[in-house]
C-alpha cells in the first residue's frame, strides 16, 4: 500500500464493522434497490470480469507450454499456436468490457442514490426547528452532507469495484490452486490472506486515533474559517484579523502533528504488509519450482502461478486504504442519516389540516390564550399572555429589549411550540392545521434582514418566484425602494452580495418589506421592519402600511413608537406579560408605562 488517502474527515473511526455500521447498510439499501435490474446485471459483469481476468494467466501458461517444441520438429512450422494467441487477446478485451459495462451500469444507481438521499437530507433540515439551526454550526452540517454524499460514493466505489472483485478473484483462485495442484497451493495462500487481511486491520485501526485527531482539526479549522467569513463584518470592526488567522493556525498546527504521526504508522503498515507479501510469494514459488524439478509442473505452470500470486496481491496492497475508507464512509453516512433520522420538534399532527382563513382580504381574526412560553426552563419569555387582534385591524407590541416582542412573532409563525395556552387563527389553534398553509398565510418582516447572494430581483422575487417583473416591481415601489433600484447601474440585475452586505440596513429592509408584499399574505407581521430607514422613508412607508393594513390583519413589533401610533390597539410588555393595552391617545391618557417611553423618545428627538 502505497498511497494514503488525501481525503479529511470528521468523526471517531469506530472499530471494524459494529452494528451500527450495518444499520447504514441497511439505510443506504433501499435507494440501490430501486434499479434491482440493473443492479443483478452489474454483479453479473463483475463476476464474468473476474472469470476472463482468471482466464488470462491460464492461457498465458498453455500458450508457454505451446511453444516448448523442438527444433526439428514439424510442430515448429506453427511457430506461434495462434488460437491461443487469439484467446488471449479475446479474454483481455472481455475482461476490459465487462468492467466497463459494470461500472456504467452502475453509475446510474450510485447517483440517483446520492441524489435521492442529499435532496432527502436538504428537504428534512428545512424541516426540522428553528432551535436546531440555532444549535448547529452551519459549516458542520454543510460538511456533514457533503461527507455523506460522498461517502455513498465512496463506499459503492471500494466495495463493489474492489473489495467484491478481490473476494471473488481469491476464490477463483483457490479453487484452481486446490483442483489443479497440490493442498499446499491453496493452504499458503488462504494463510498469507488471512494475515495480510489481519495485520491490516490491526494497525489500521492502531492508525484510528491519529486520524481522528485529522479529522477533528480539519473540521475545527473549517467551522472557524466559515464563521470568521460570515461575519467578515464583526472581525473587520474590532481589528481581530490576526487573532481568527491564529486561531485558524492553532487547530492547522494541531492537524500537521497529527498528520506527520500518520504518515510514520503509514510506513510501519506499508514494510508489514510487503513482507506478509513476499514471504507468501517466496513459498509459493519454492513449492512451484520444486515441482517444475520434479516434472509434476511445467514452467507454465511456474509463469501462471507467479502471476496469480501477483494478480491477486496488487488489489491487496490497497487493502489499507480501501478498508479506511470504506470505514470512513460509513462514519460519514452515519452522520448523515442521523441527521436525517434527527426528530422534528415541530411538526404536523396525523390529521392536520389546511388553515382555513373565513376572509382572506380582511386576514384572520388572532387569539392568544394564556400563552406562557420559554426556550430555557430556567427563565420564562411568556407569563400567561392573552390578546386578540381581530380581523383586518392593527396591533402594535412595544416594550423595553427582552420583554417577549419578537417571540409573539415566532410562535405566530410556529418556530416554536407554547407550552401552555393555545394561538388561534380565525377560531383554528395553530397546532392542529399543516405548517405548510399556516406560514403561507402570514408574511413577516424579520428584525434582522438577511438576503441571498444573488440580485435585488431574485430577493424580491422571493417572496413569490411565480410573480410576474410587474408584480415585482409593484412590490418594490410600495416598499419605497423602485427610485434607488432604478439609478443602480444594473438595476433589478445588481448582485447583493453575501447575506446583502453591499447594501445598507435601510436598503436590506426594504427589500425585505417588498418580497414580503409579494408575498400577498393574509396577515402581516413587521419585527422593527423600520428600525433602519430614515425619517423620510418611514413616514412614507407608515402612509403605505396604513394602506396595506386595511385589507390584512396585522401585527407590528415597534421600538420607535411614532411608527405605531395609528395602530388600532398597542400592547405594552414588560418580562414577558402584558401591562398595558389601548390606543396611542388611551395610553398617553393613562399616564403609565407607555406615556413614560413617549416622553423619553420625544426628549430624545429634540435632543
Amino acid at each position: 500500500m502505497r498511497h494514503s488517502s488525501g481525503r479529511h474527515h470528521t468523526g471517531a473511526e469506530a472499530k471494524p464493522f459494529q452494528r451500527g455500521d450495518w444499520r447504514v447498510i441497511r439505510d443506504l439499501l433501499p435507494y440501490l434497490l430501486e434499479y434491482k435490474f440493473r443492479v443483478a446485471i452489474a454483479l453479473s459483469c463483475l463476476i464474468l470480469a473476474k472469470v476472463a481476468n482468471l482466464g488470462i494467466p491460464i492461457l498465458m501458461k498453455r500458450l508457454i507450454d505451446a511453444l516448448n517444441i523442438k527444433t526439428n520438429s514439424p510442430e515448429s512450422l506453427l511457430v506461434v499456436p495462434v488460437g491461443l494467441l487469439l484467446a488471449y487477446g479475446a479474454l483481455r478485451i472481455s475482461a476490459s468490457l465487462f468492467t466497463e459495462l459494470r461500472e456504467s451500469l452502475f453509475a446510474r444507481v450510485t447517483q440517483n442514490a446520492v441524489r435521492k438521499v442529499a435532496l432527502q437530507v436538504f428537504e428534512h433540515l428545512h424541516a426540522l426547528a428553528l432551535s436546531f439551526h440555532l444549535a448547529r454550526q452551519t459549516g458542520g452540517v454543510s460538511r456533514d452532507i457533503e461527507r455523506g454524499t460522498r461517502g455513498i460514493q465512496s463506499l459503492i466505489s471500494y466495495s463493489l469495484y474492489s473489495i467484491l472483485p478481490t473476494l471473488i478473484e481469491f476464490c477463483l483462485v483457490l479453487g484452481y490452486f486446490a483442483y489443479s495442484y497440490d493442498i499446499w497451493f491453496a493452504g499458503i495462500t488462504l494463510t498469507a490472506l488471512v494475515l495480510y487481511i489481519i495485520f491490516t486491520i490491526v494497525v489500521t485501526e492502531w492508525r484510528t486515533h491519529f486520524r481522528r485527531t485529522m479529522n477533528d482539526m480539519d473540521s475545527r479549522a473549517n467551522q472557524k474559517a466559515i464563521d470568521s467569513l460570515l461575519n467578515f463584518e464583526t472581525v473587520k470592526y474590532f481589528g481581530n484579523e490576526t487573532f481568527e488567522a491564529n486561531r485558524y493556525d492553532d487547530n492547522l498546527a494541531r492537524y500537521q502533528v497529527a498528520a506527520v504521526k500518520s504518515q510514520k504508522s503509514l510506513a510501519i503498515l506499508n514494510l508489514g504488509q510487503q513482507t506478509i507479501i513476499a514471504i507468501g510469494l517466496v513459498m509459493i514459488l519454492w513449492r512451484a519450482t520444486l515441482g517444475v524439478v520434479a516434472g509434476t509442473m511445467t514452467l507454465g505452470d511456474l509463469v501462471l502461478v507467479n502471476t496469480l500470486m501477483i494478480q491477486l496481491y496488487i488489489p491487496l496492497n490497497f487493502l489499507g486504504v480501501i478498508y479506511r475508507e470504506i470505514k470512513q464512509a460509513l462514519t460519514d453516512m452515519d452522520r448523515m442519516f442521523s441527521l436525517l433520522n434527527t426528530e422534528k420538534e415541530i411538526a404536523d399532527t396525523p390529521d392536520a389540516k389546511p388553515l382555513k382563513i373565513q376572509n382572506y382580504a380582511q386576514g384572520p381574526d388572532v387569539r392568544f390564550e394564556h400563552v406562557s412560553f420559554h426556550y430555557d426552563a430556567k427563565r420564562e419569555i411568556l407569563r400567561d399572555v392573552s390578546f386578540n387582534i381581530p380581523s383586518g385591524t392593527i396591533t402594535a407590541v412595544v416594550g423595553q429589549s427582552g420583554a417577549g416582542k419578537s417571540t409573539l412573532a415566532r410562535l405566530l409563525f410556529r418556530f416554536y411550540d407554547v407550552q401552555s395556552g393555545q394561538i388561534l387563527l380565525d377560531g383554528q389553534n395553530i397546532m392542529d392545521v399543516q405548517q405548510a398553509s399556516l406560514r403561507k398565510a402570514i408574511g413577516i418582516v424579520p428584525q434582522d434582514t438577511v438576503l441571498f447572494n444573488d440580485t435585488i430581483g431574485y430577493n424580491i422575487a422571493y417572496g413569490n418566484p411565480n410573480a410576474s417583473l410587474e408584480e415585482v416591481h409593484e412590490a418594490a415601489r410600495a416598499a419605497q425602494i423602485d427610485g434607488f433600484i432604478k439609478h443602480l447601474p444594473d438595476g433589478y440585475e445588481t448582485q447583493v452580495g453575501e447575506r446583502g452586505l453591499k447594501l445598507s440596513g435601510g436598503e436590506k429592509q426594504r427589500v425585505a418589506i417588498a418580497r414580503t408584499l409579494l408575498k400577498k399574505p393574509a396577515m402581516l407581521i413587521f419585527d422593527e421592519a423600520t428600525s433602519a430607514l430614515d425619517s423620510k422613508t418611514e413616514r412614507a412607508f407608515q402612509e403605505e402600511l396604513l394602506g396595506l393594513a386595511k385589507n390584512r390583519t396585522t401585527l407590528i413589533i415597534a421600538h420607535r413608537l411614532s411608527t405605531i401610533v395609528h395602530a388600532d390597539q398597542i400592547l405594552v410588555m414588560e418580562h414577558g406579560r402584558i401591562i398595558e393595552r389601548g390606543t396611542h391617545l388611551e395610553l398617553l391618557a393613562a399616564h403609565g408605562h407607555y406615556a413614560e417611553m413617549w416622553q423619553m423618545q420625544e426628549r430624545a428627538a429634540l435632543d
